[in-house]
């Protein structure tokens, strides 16, 4: 027996159901729909098609591409460094020996190593946007999971269409920068921290909420009236994001890892978000890895990570290479378990996972047994989303120092992802504080051809 259940209501049935939901059963039946037919339409409309999402991963101040993609044995010493190059299982290509996880799955990723035009000063916005944080626009590029989120919407009411799983860093230019002219309503919805503990009813009844709900609306109006900045736009988009999430179980179970098994986050491994790594950084949390598979798996259509720190001109403990060998080796771990996650839940085809950072680093070690910035060449890596992996895009010359070829741009890599999530850059827009439309990169970019 087919039985709705809705709000409590006096004209009720002996079985308890409303008079009023009954009556709608019986209309549809009267209309000629009934249970079997739904159920034949349903069949023939075939499984439904799962969203595409991104992960996007930041590493957080440039890490150094002739440490892990891009290593030069045969150049001089102070260019080298002490690392050493490992077989992966694309022939010819190797990468550094302190990522041995990923080069048995090379095969599932693509590596560029030929980004041209990095900023030169440390700057999150680029990463984030794929824009020149110095030709900026009026109120701001959007980042690339602010624009999703105004093209494409949420995949579920109780699950944002954008998760930011980054820690807010002390040094500014680290962070996750904001909607910029799309506006507070398609910012990025953040779980972290005490925050979480709203994803939940607290006690409050669906009925209650709704009342509550009622009431917010009343007070609001007069608000509304005397808005001048569009502020009550966003204000009403977060009010209907609460409300799916609170009445919806799907994101707070989402983040919460208890749920996992156990082996699994064995296999991504732990680090602790209070730690902020050298005190300015991100903290070097793998489970974020994880719970961005648990949120794009819940219907989250893009989630960000910022991931430990990786400027290192120095340190006050040793060599930088010292620090790079102990996070290469957490890093191969958590981003090896997410592929295989994603892998075995059949998700490869439909999630994009990019990781880059600030800029490379100077092919000459420095004084402090370190390496600086350096904007003239930088990798990038991709992987899922039904791209064509297994293959390096680029290359550099014999120190590292200069893109020889297929030099690449950043508007070039976010092309690509926004092509894996089903948007097409040559057309689609979005419409600035003045209300002309926008293209999502620069004209005339297009996904990078090698991977699509």
């Amino acid at each position: 027996m087919l039985k709705v259940y809705g709000p409590a209501d006096r004209q009720t049935l002996c079985d308890g159901v409303s008079r009023r939901n009954f009556l709608r059963i019986g209309a549809l039946g009267a209309a000629g729909i009934t249970l079997p037919g739904l159920l034949r339409a349903e069949a023939a409309a075939g499984p439904a098609k799962r969203p595409k999402s991104v992960i996007l991963i930041y590493l957080v101040g440039g890490p150094p591409h002739l440490d892990m993609f891009d290593l030069k044995p045969n150049a001089p010493r102070e260019v080298a460094g002490p690392f050493r190059p490992i077989k992966t299982n694309v022939a010819g290509v190797e990468i550094c020996e302190h990522m041995p996880r990923l080069a048995r799955m090379m095969d599932r990723m693509a590596v560029v190593r030929s980004i041209v035009d990095s900023q030169v000063e440390h700057d999150a916005f680029q990463s984030y946007t794929g824009r020149d944080p110095k030709q900026n626009a009026s109120g701001g590029w959007p980042t690339i999971g602010a624009t999703v989120a105004r093209l494409q919407g949420a995949t579920d009411p109780g699950v944002p269409p954008y998760v930011s799983l980054c820690y807010p860093c002390s040094h500014g230019p680290y962070n996750e920068p904001g909607p910029g002219f799309l506006g507070v309503a398609n910012s990025p919805f953040r779980p972290l921290g005490d925050g979480r503990d709203d994803l939940v009813l607290q006690g409050i009844t669906h009925d209650r909420l709704h009342n509550r709900r009622r009431l917010l609306a009343s007070v609001d109006r007069f608000r509304r009236e005397a808005d001048g900045r569009g502020m009550m736009t966003g204000i009403d988009a977060f009010t209907e994001q609460a409300m799916g999430v609170l009445t919806s179980s799907k994101l707070a179970e989402a983040l919460d890892l208890s749920r996992e098994d156990p082996k699994t986050v064995e296999r991504y491994g732990q680090g602790d978000p209070k730690v902020f790594i050298d005190g300015n950084g991100a903290p070097r949390v793998p489970q974020s890895f994880l719970a961005a598979r648990r949120l794009v798996e819940a219907g989250a259509r893009v989630v960000t990570v910022n991931y430990s720190k990786w400027d290192w001109h120095g340190h006050p403990y040793g060599s930088c290479f010292d620090r790079c060998k102990e996070d290469l080796e957490v890093f191969d771990r958590a981003f090896s378990a997410l592929l295989d996650d994603l892998r075995q839940r059949g998700l490869e085809n439909d999630v994009t996972i990019a990781v880059w950072g600030d800029f490379g680093r100077t092919p000459t070690i420095n004084a402090n047994v370190g390496r600086d910035h350096w904007p003239r060449v930088a990798f990038g890596l991709l992987a899922g989303g039904g791209l064509r992996v297994g293959q390096v895009i680029g290359a550099t010359d014999r120190v590292g120092g200069e893109a020889t070829e297929r030099p690449v741009k950043f508007g070039e890599l976010f092309a690509t992802l926004y092509h894996s999530l089903g948007i097409d850059v040559e057309t689609a827009t979005v419409s600035d504080l003045s209300g002309r439309p926008q293209f999502l990169v620069d004209g005339g970019v297009k996904p990078l051809r090698e991977l699509v």
